[in-house]
């Protein structure tokens, strides 16, 4: 039976969330790319765009608009279920056009060859 929240994986996995955060708010593309798992098969649902593979997430990260992209997070939470398996989820709060906005993420992380990888990932955010 795997172990549910493995200290030492939730740590290693918090840390790399950060590291995901951090480059994120600093438009950091090479970062951000190396985190997401290289494949067609990867995808990102956003707030208005659903994004399947690679190249798409890439592409919209390389055209989208760098303002405002700093956030308050909140509820962070990573639970992981084997040595390879973790899902991540947060809440957060950020500028949206001059208005603050709420909204959530998820990400599930998957441990390759390559290392840990998001291999799905939901941004939305909350009406009003």
């Amino acid at each position: 039976m795997p172990q549910i929240n493995d200290p030492a994986i939730v740590t290693e996995l918090t840390a790399l969330y950060l590291t995901y955060e951090k480059a994120l708010v600093e438009n950091d593309l090479a970062t951000l790319d190396n985190l997401f798992w290289d494949s067609p098969d990867v995808l990102r649902f956003g707030v208005t765009e659903n994004l399947y593979g690679m190249e798409a997430i890439k592409a919209f990260r390389q055209g989208r608009s760098t303002k405002n992209l700093e956030r308050d997070i909140s509820n962070l939470k990573v639970v992981t279920f084997d040595a390879d398996t973790a899902i991540v989820t947060l809440e957060f709060q950020r500028l949206n056009n001059n208005v603050l906005r709420a909204g959530r993420q998820s990400q599930v992380w998957r441990k390759l060859p390559q290392g840990w990888k998001i291999v799905s990932a939901h941004v939305s955010l909350l009406p009003g």
